[in-house]
């Protein structure tokens, strides 16, 4: 019976060991670019303002409290000063997603506009490959996302 025991314990410490020994995986941004839309339908056009907003970066909260992101930037790999979009005053909900689409609209608390216009250069993301980098208010990368294809439309990040 004793033995038994024994084995049973030796088992169980083994098992406990082996969990322990499992590679811990760093959780992700709170904030993270979910999807980049850089080869919107229609494009490349004469810089039409559904295929500007055809274009479109998604960024989600990934946390179960809301966080607000006024001062945040969006940019992609150029060092333009017109290719940074500064979120205005924003909070983005616990789980929910924002759509930052090129061209004008009119922005919801799920969809933000850059407010591009005029022409083929008015477009942000180039269709073979780039990277949005979103930072926080005090410039600090929170989280990025590069593409490099021309086979696809878009990237899931």
């Amino acid at each position: 019976m004793r033995i038994g025991s024994l084995l049973t314990a030796a088992a169980l410490l083994a098992t406990s060991a082996a969990v322990a020994s499992q590679p811990a995986y760093a959780a992700g941004p709170a904030i993270q670019i979910t999807k980049i839309y850089y080869d919107s339908p229609g494009s490349p056009d004469f810089g039409a303002n559904s295929s500007l907003n055809g274009e479109y970066v998604q960024i989600k909260n990934t946390t179960r409290k809301p966080v607000t992101i006024t001062g945040w930037t969006l940019r992609d790999r150029t060092k333009r000063s017109d290719h940074v979009y500064t979120f205005s005053r924003f909070t983005l909900r616990a789980g929910k997603t924002v759509t930052l689409r090129t061209g004008r609209g009119r922005s919801t608390a799920t969809t933000r506009y850059w407010g591009r216009s005029g022409g083929t250069l008015a477009y942000i993301w180039n269709q073979t490959s780039d990277t949005a980098y979103l930072r926080n208010a005090s410039g600090k990368l929170v989280d990025s996302c590069s593409y490099n294809s021309t086979r696809q439309a878009y990237r899931i990040c």
